[in-house]
């Protein structure tokens, strides 16, 4: 589901957004909105493969066919949103890649061939993080990490070793956190005593708002990790994070239980792990 959230957030942007081409004919934008309409109905009943989405990729090639050889913004913007469709539905980064490059070689002075290489790097590094996040499959061991916390202490799940501890990746600014918190909390006060911990990771960059918020937030007594940088907090890289909330619950036994556990759904792994001795 995110994936497709993705996408359907990356046609709408290129279609109405600020990337969307000034000039585009008629013709040629009938065409396109037919091709992602029938992208888009098609992932939402589930026909997300290659195979499910054949005929659209061929009409992305069959619209920038009728061009006859244009170099326009027009032509390389069809190309990346079919690049687009391979990296965030069909999770094909070779193929998405590829049609960067074409792009980059063939219409290096279109707005996309401009911004190739920044792309690439951006895609270089979401493979990357995909990777890691791979890795975080249940049943695998938690590869822990050693920081200290606000008030300078030992920071690590390790520390932790027998207590069930959920490693939950927030932002004061993330309206969705915010949303789960009061989850988060009443998951907490109801199974602290039986030896549930968490570790809050913030991507805050302003330590001020940070303190004010957790300050006036009762119940959110937990340690937490910052270092001010963002999206590029050291821990959001190292376990490849890209969006928030993002929690990775751990067992007494140091083993992955679940990912992005929400509402109920949290509270019910959280008491089925503490059972567990």
């Amino acid at each position: 589901m995110k994936q497709i959230v993705l996408l359907l957030a990356v046609i709408g942007f290129l279609t109405v957004g600020p990337h969307a081409p000034a000039q585009t004919t008629n013709a040629v934008q009938a065409e396109l909105n037919t091709v992602i309409q029938h992208v888009r109905t098609k992932i939402m009943a589930g026909k997300n493969t290659e195979a499910d989405l054949a005929d659209e990729l061929k009409g992305f090639d069959a619209i920038v066919a009728k061009q006859n050889g244009a170099k326009s913004d027009d032509v390389a913007q069809i190309i990346y949103m079919k690049a687009m469709l391979y990296v965030e539905v069909l999770n094909d980064m070779d193929k998405g890649s590829a049609l960067i490059k074409q792009i980059q070689t063939d219409y290096p002075e279109t707005k996309f061939g401009k911004r190739a290489t920044q792309i690439l790097e951006s895609m270089n590094k979401q493979a990357a993080a995909k990777k890691v996040q791979a890795a975080l499959a249940n049943g695998a061991s938690f590869p822990d990490f050693s920081e200290k916390n606000l008030a300078g202490q030992p920071l690590s799940v390790g520390a932790l070793a027998g207590k069930v501890v959920l490693v939950d990746f927030w932002a004061t600014w993330c309206g969705p956190c915010r949303a789960e918190l009061p989850n988060v909390i009443a998951t907490y006060k109801k199974h602290h005593g039986e030896g549930f911990e968490i570790i809050g990771v913030s991507l805050d960059s302003e330590r001020e708002k940070l303190d004010a918020f957790l300050k006036k937030t009762d119940g959110m007594t937990w340690p937490q990790y910052y270092d001010g940088q963002g999206w590029s907090n050291k821990l959001a890289v190292k376990y490849g994070v890209e969006s928030i909330p993002f929690a990775v619950l751990v067992g007494r036994d140091g083993k992955i239980i679940g990912k992005e556990l929400r509402g109920e759904e949290l509270e019910k792994a959280v008491a089925a792990a503490l059972v567990k001795k």
